[in-house]
C-alpha cells in the first residue's frame, strides 16, 4: 500500500512537470531531467525498461513514461538513497502499476520511426502545415 501511495504521490508530482509532448530527444530529457546524457545511456543499459526509441538519424527518442521512470529512479537513487539494485527492484514495480494504467488510458500511437516512408509522409505533412500557417499568417 504504501507503494501504490508513493507511486502515486511521484506520479502527481512530476507529470506537472513534463511537458505535453510524446517524444523527447535526450537533450530534452538531460535538461529535464537535469541527468547528464552518458548518465542517461547508462541508465537504460542497467534499468532495461527505460527503452527510447531510435529515431531514423538513429537519436534517442524518449517517451513520456521513460521520462517519468528516469524522474522515478533519480528520486529512488538521490532521496531515497537506494542501491541501483534496490531501485531496479522498486522500478520494476512502478513500472507494472504503469503498464496497467497505460493499457487502460493509451493515447499514444505507437510509431515506427525507422520507416523511410513514414518518415518521408511526416516530412511532407510538416511542409503542408507550414504553408498552411504562412497562407493563414499573411491573410490577416
Amino acid at each position: 500500500m504504501a507503494l501504490a501511495l508513493s507511486v502515486s504521490i511521484f506520479s502527481y508530482v512530476y507529470m506537472s512537470m513534463i511537458p505535453e509532448k510524446l517524444y523527447f530527444k535526450i537533450g530534452e530529457v538531460s535538461k529535464l531531467t537535469r541527468i547528464k546524457p552518458y548518465v542517461l545511456r547508462y541508465w537504460e543499459s542497467h534499468f532495461k525498461i527505460v527503452t527510447p526509441k531510435k529515431s531514423g538519424g538513429k537519436q534517442r527518442v524518449y517517451s513520456r513514461r521513460d521520462v517519468e521512470l528516469i524522474l522515478y529512479i533519480k528520486d529512488l537513487l538521490k532521496k531515497e538513497k537506494l542501491t541501483l539494485e534496490g531501485a531496479r527492484k522498486k522500478v520494476r514495480e512502478f513500472n507494472s502499476k504503469k503498464n496497467i494504467r497505460a493499457k487502460e488510458e493509451s493515447k499514444q500511437i505507437l510509431f515506427p520511426f525507422s520507416e523511410k516512408k513514414f518518415q518521408r509522409a511526416l516530412k511532407t505533412i510538416k511542409k503542408d502545415l507550414i504553408s498552411i500557417r504562412d497562407f493563414l499568417s499573411s491573410s490577416k
